[in-house]
């Protein structure tokens, strides 16, 4: 017999071959019918498949939502593959996973690339797969049977990946009623009935490579939102819809705020409106960092391959760097443009190894340290052309990079000072966040022991900021740090409950090592200082990105690129409007006048379209009276204030938060 330990401590003893199902319907009907699925020893399993061995089992429902979601997903990919193939015969199938909000599935079509017109026919497909209630059995084959399988059937994508897999992995099917089966890990819900046919939605279709790479021939992927019920699909397609209409790159383009071309992929045109909403950020980060204690430097943009090779980029990170010939280049014959013997440089993807060799600049005594040196560094990563995504993911950008280089004694408190700095700016922009600690990653620098030191210090720094605790979201994420250090990751919740992963610190013993940074202890020996790697924004591009749809493009008054407008209503007030403006701008307001021969109504709906704050209608009576009437964004109606009064609350309303 063997004895399965409950979640309440209680232990079973069952037959090998029961399933957790069996267990289920033991305990309850109503169990029996809540459980979707199993965690045995930790890992999710189908709720069909027998126990082999003693285990610790928790039964999963639905209201284990991360799992429950999951699995459904998972599902939905399954259905949409099933539904394809009996739509188009001669479909090839690949690969389908699971995403964050639904599913996709990788094809290659006989015929014709899938459209968007393809859709609606096989969601209602779908739907009659889900109504069937086919179960989805587990099979285990042999490796050679399943290569055969998959060719005999023309799957040729199956076959070769079927083929490619480890030697002695187990290898896995699924089974949907009859004879169609996919190759997967699973686990799946018992059976395609237990899926909710109103919980999902096909999206989109888009091209892929398979495997990712542009070598390979191209599929049709279909994309699919999935949920657990009806009303979670509602909800998020109102906020699909409300992300569309926040969308950065829409906005942009209407507000002018920036334009991206192909001939510069990846690297952002920035408009005058634009660029003053990045020079409000970069002072207001400066004045944070000056009054934090940190030096700004300025560090080239063009570096020896060798440097690179020293701190393990070129090892680790080649593929994303721009590399340079480093000699004149042949300008008189054709055919290439430089010799095979040329070395090479790279542009920086990071600051990091260029800020170890400033601290190397003269001898450092340990009553130096902490040192804490910033940059608004301008970066170059070669992110692939299909990657790029407005300014959310581009090819050049500028981070609010900062290291500190410090003594072990110093970790902990350098670590929550910065906690305590990213709390303040993050509140400042309305931001909530939650904080993740990301562990060693499989391929890593450095010893064990190194890391343990490492990761336990976050979790010090953490615990003594006071964030360690579910208000903040904390999280412990193995196997995603950097290859030379652990990170803390502060994630952003916008408003309409988006989140984005944009400040970290790393704390870092691999690169001081291999760069050789170094200070004279008080023992007079040379010791390694710990570098703690930093940034709030991330990137001004992205961090400017998620602010336009965080607030609409209606940015706060200190942010906003055009804080007032004066609009009069006929030409006699046009000298009344001048006047009024020159007064506004003295006092420190970005004002624009606006003189034109149209209808005011046609003033108001223009001006608020590009989301400008605070528009001064002025006309004879106004000139007469020396009054304004103002006219707030967002709000109906309209005030009539003095002239003195209207710049002194803009000016003090237009101050940014740290200044008040």
């Amino acid at each position: 017999m063997l004895k399965i330990t409950l979640p309440d401590g209680s232990v079973r003893e069952v037959a090998p071959g029961t399933t957790p199902a069996d267990i289920a319907a033991a305990i309850g009907p109503g169990l029996a019918k809540a459980a979707i699925a199993a965690r045995v020893d930790g890992e999710l399993r189908d709720i069909t498949r027998p126990l082999e061995q003693d285990a610790q089992l928790a039964l999963v429902t639905s209201k284990d939502e991360a799992d429950a979601l999951e699995l459904a997903r998972h599902d939905f990919a399954h259905i949409l593959a099933e539904a394809v193939q009996a739509l188009f015969p001669g479909t090839q199938i690949t690969f389908g996973p699971s995403t964050d909000d639904g599913f996709y599935y990788d094809f290659a079509p006989k015929d014709r690339p899938f459209t968007e017109e393809d859709l609606p026919a096989i969601e209602a497909k779908m739907r009659d797969i889900i109504a069937a209630d086919k179960p989805l059995q587990r099979e285990v084959w042999q490796r050679e049977d399943l290569i055969a399988r998959w060719r005999a059937e023309g799957e040729t994508f199956k076959a070769e990946w079927a083929a490619e897999l480890p030697e002695g992995e187990e290898l896995t099917v699924y089974r949907s009623g009859g004879d169609w089966l996919d190759m997967c890990r699973g686990p799946h819900l018992a059976s395609t009935g237990k899926l909710d046919p109103a919980a999902f939605k096909l999206t989109r279709v888009s091209g892929a490579y398979w495997r990712g790479d542009q070598k390979n021939a191209m599929l049709s992927r279909i994309y699919g939102t999935g949920w657990l019920n009806k009303k979670q699909l509602a909800e998020h397609l109102t906020r699909l819809e409300e992300a569309g209409k926040r969308d950065h790159r829409k906005l942009g383009a209407e507000m002018d705020l920036f334009h991206l071309q192909q001939e510069a992929h990846g690297s952002v045109f920035w408009h005058p409106k634009g660029y003053l909403i990045w020079r409000e950020l970069e002072a207001y980060m400066r004045r944070a960092i000056d009054a934090a204690g940190y030096r700004e430097v300025k560090t080239p943009q063009v570096m020896d391959a060798r440097q690179w090779e020293q701190s393990g980029h070129w090892g680790k990170y080649r593929e994303n760097m721009f590399v340079i010939p480093d000699e004149v280049p042949n300008a008189e014959d054709e055919g290439p443009l430089v010799s095979d013997s040329a070395d090479w440089m790279a542009l920086k993807p990071m600051n990091c190894p260029a800020h170890v060799l400033i601290f190397r600049q003269g001898i450092k005594s340990y009553r130096d340290l902490p040192l804490r040196f910033y940059e608004n560094g301008c970066c170059h990563r070669n992110e692939p052309h299909g990657a790029l995504h407005g300014l959310m993911r581009v090819r050049q950008f500028t981070q609010d990079d900062a290291h500190i280089f410090c003594r072990e004694d110093q970790i902990v408190e350098e670590v929550r000072a910065f906690c305590a700095l990213a709390d303040r700016i993050y509140n400042d922009f309305g931001f909530t966040y939650s904080i993740k600690l990301a562990l060693r990653p499989e391929k890593r620098f450095g010893s064990d022991e190194m890391w343990d030191k490492a990761e336990n210090e976050l979790r010090d720094a953490v615990a003594a900021a006071g964030l360690n605790t579910p208000e903040y979201g904390w999280e412990e994420l193995p196997g995603e740090g950097a290859f030379y250090a652990p990170k803390l990751e502060w994630h952003l919740t916008d408003a309409i409950g988006r989140t984005w992963q944009v400040g970290t610190i790393q704390s870092d013993r691999v690169l001081p090592e291999r760069l050789d940074a170094s200070y004279v202890g008080e023992d007079g020996e040379r010791h390694r200082p710990v570098m703690l790697h930093r940034a709030i924004f991330g990137s001004y591009e992205r961090f400017i990105g998620i602010l336009i749809e965080h607030y609409a493009g209606k940015f706060p008054l200190w942010l906003a690129p055009v804080q007032a407008v004066v609009a009069t209503i006929v030409s006699d007030a046009d000298s009344y409007a001048q006047q009024l403006v020159e007064q506004l701008r003295a006092a420190g307001i970005r004002a624009e006048v606006d003189l034109r021969n149209e209808k005011i109504n046609y003033k108001v709906r223009e001006h608020s379209l590009a989301k400008v704050p605070n528009l001064l209608v002025v006309g004879r009576r106004e000139a007469d009276e020396g009054t304004v009437a103002l006219r707030e964004l967002g709000k109906d109606g309209q005030s009539v204030l003095s002239i003195q009064d209207v710049v002194e609350r803009l000016a003090k309303e237009s101050q940014a938060p740290d200044m008040r």
